[in-house]
């Protein structure tokens, strides 16, 4: 998956993968190096390649720490790749023999909320969606006219996995998650895929001829704060 992504970055870009002089690679469920792994299969040509798990922020992560290493002047081409072998059903723990990382998450969302049979990636979506409702009025129907407009968007994407149109109504008529906060259709299973992208500086742009490509005019990240718990 990653091999193919990465093949149909650089085609887009229209260079060839011997200019690339970092990797960053973003995966949570592989092994160790699984970024390696992945880039050989395009080329080994001994460049830099930085593995990335920030769980459902890896992919942009990994674009940011790309980006990253244009603006400091360190590179000047780097690729971004992001892949996924994912098992079917709920995202659980994988590790039961330590303390859960959502730990703390979880002591709050049990003491204002009965998450009883939620799976934890419905807990975390779902109370974040909880919290916006009570912090801002947010209607549930809000939710389902966003996720509306992602399916129409998916509809004229060839690539993306899920093209089916929704509706508003379809996605409040689908079965209840967790009652008020979600229904099936705002929630997403787990799905295998991959993306890339080829990150350039503007000079880099200039002299391969790519003035027409996308430019990020703005990227930030944040994370928890002591009000998150």
């Amino acid at each position: 998956m990653a091999q193919l992504a990465i093949k149909a970055a650089l085609m887009d870009a229209g260079i060839d993968y011997s200019l690339v002089e970092q990797a960053y690679a973003g995966f949570v469920y592989g092994d160790s190096c699984s970024g390696q792994r992945a880039i050989y299969e395009v080329g080994m040509t001994g460049i830099p390649v930085i593995n990335v798990n920030n769980n459902c922020a890896t992919g942009s992560t990994a674009l940011y720490l790309a980006r990253q290493a244009i603006a400091s002047g360190a590179a000047e081409c780097v690729l971004a790749v992001g892949f996924e072998q994912m098992n079917p059903g709920a995202l659980g723990a994988v590790f039961n023999d330590r303390a859960s990382v959502f730990e703390h998450f979880d002591a709050v969302i049990e003491a204002n909320a009965d998450v009883t049979g939620i799976p934890v990636a419905l807990r975390i979506f779902g109370a974040a969606g909880r919290e916006h409702m009570r912090r801002f009025g947010t209607k549930l129907e809000t939710f389902a006219k966003i996720r509306a407009k992602a399916s129409r968007h998916a509809a004229n994407n060839p690539l993306a996995v899920f093209r089916k149109e929704v509706t508003e109504e379809e996605v409040m008529a689908s079965p209840v998650m967790w009652p008020g906060v979600m229904t099936r259709l705002m929630a997403c299973p787990p799905t295998c895929g991959a993306a890339a992208a080829i990150i350039c500086s503007s000079d880099f742009a200039a002299r391969h001829g790519l003035n027409q490509q996308v430019s990020i005019i703005a990227q930030s990240m944040t994370t928890d704060r002591p009000l998150a718990f």
